[in-house]
């Protein structure tokens, strides 16, 4: 008879420690436990420890709610300035509802990635190219916001969403070096001639306060002459003050001008070439002017009248 009730007990023993090892869970510290219970949600959430569970009726499902890092594949459109890109992202978020995660939607990871798939097409073809490449911070922030709408129902909250990189073609990339290259000289010309502007007005105020003083401006001179010769130079260019070349120039002028009374002599004409003869409209024959314009004296005037002998003869 003992040893029947000790081999009960013995049985009731393994018995209960087969049922504790069927029911014992264990929900880890970053972990969640979801019960169900005939297929429906029973209770509450489990937290994290020990938990027990009836056999052949509960079903236990463990949710992770540490933060998933998700890659976005890369996806190419077209910007809204006309622009062929391809731009990949990576997407942070986090299971805040594990009962909704699980309920709501079949898998909430495949979910989370078509949606920030679809979310990057669509902010790609809403921006420009220099939002892509320059303003980042601000095209997160909607990338976020469109992702997280539809999330929040699903018990998923995203915290962060990051572009990754825009590649672009080649024949865009060389047209953007182009074109901060012409953007590079046009700073470097407006920067020279702001120096050259600044340094004529020191220029003309050093001029302006050396005229005042003609000693100064010798005094600079000879500095330039110094700072010349201390180059070890083998030509020395000396400038010479344009007074000078005044002075001279005045000193080569004849000392007594011409007055008024003076008489001024007219230059001797060139004697008149004198024709031997000139002839009038009417074939008479007459003596050439003088040397001083006056016609000379009538030397006499020929008429040729026919002779009826023949020839001619003269009157």
């Amino acid at each position: 008879m003992l040893q029947e009730l000790v081999g009960a007990i013995v049985a009731l023993v393994c018995v209960a420690l087969v049922y504790t090892g069927m029911a014992a869970r264990v929900v880890k510290q970053y972990e969640r436990g979801v019960l169900f219970r005939l297929g429906r949600v029973a209770g509450e959430v489990r937290p994290p420890g020990l938990t027990l569970i009836i056999p052949f009726v509960d079903r236990l499902a463990k949710v992770n709610m540490q933060i998933v890092t998700l890659p976005i594949p890369a996806q190419e459109g077209i910007t809204r300035d006309n622009v062929t890109v391809r731009v990949d992202a990576v997407v942070y978020f986090r299971v805040v509802d594990a009962t909704s995660a699980l309920v709501k939607v079949e898998d909430y990871k495949f979910a989370v990635s078509q949606m920030a798939q679809t979310s990057l097409r669509s902010i790609i073809g809403k921006s420009d190219l220099d939002d892509l490449l320059s303003n980042r911070e601000q095209l997160n922030q909607g990338l976020e916001l469109m992702i997280d709408s539809p999330a929040v129902g699903w018990g998923i909250q995203v915290d962060r969403v990051e572009i990754k990189d825009v590649s672009l073609p080649d024949t865009m990339k060389r047209s953007m070096a182009r074109q901060a290259e012409a953007d590079r000289e046009r700073r470097a010309r407006i920067i020279n001639a702001d120096a050259e502007l600044q340094a004529s007005k020191k220029l003309a105020e050093a001029a302006q306060q050396m005229s005042g003083t003609p000693a100064a401006l010798q005094l600079r001179l000879l500095q330039t002459v110094m700072a010349v010769s201390a180059e070890k130079n083998s030509t020395l260019v000396l400038p010479i003050p344009v007074e000078l070349l005044h002075f001279l120039e005045r000193g080569n002028r004849p000392d007594t001008p011409p007055t008024e009374g003076t008489a001024h002599q007219t230059p001797e004409q060139p004697p008149k070439e004198i024709t031997p003869e000139e002839t009038t409209p009417n074939g008479d024959l007459t003596q050439a002017p003088d040397l001083n314009g006056a016609p000379g004296p009538e030397i006499g005037r020929h008429h040729l009248t026919p002779n009826p002998g023949g020839g001619s003869r003269s009157d």
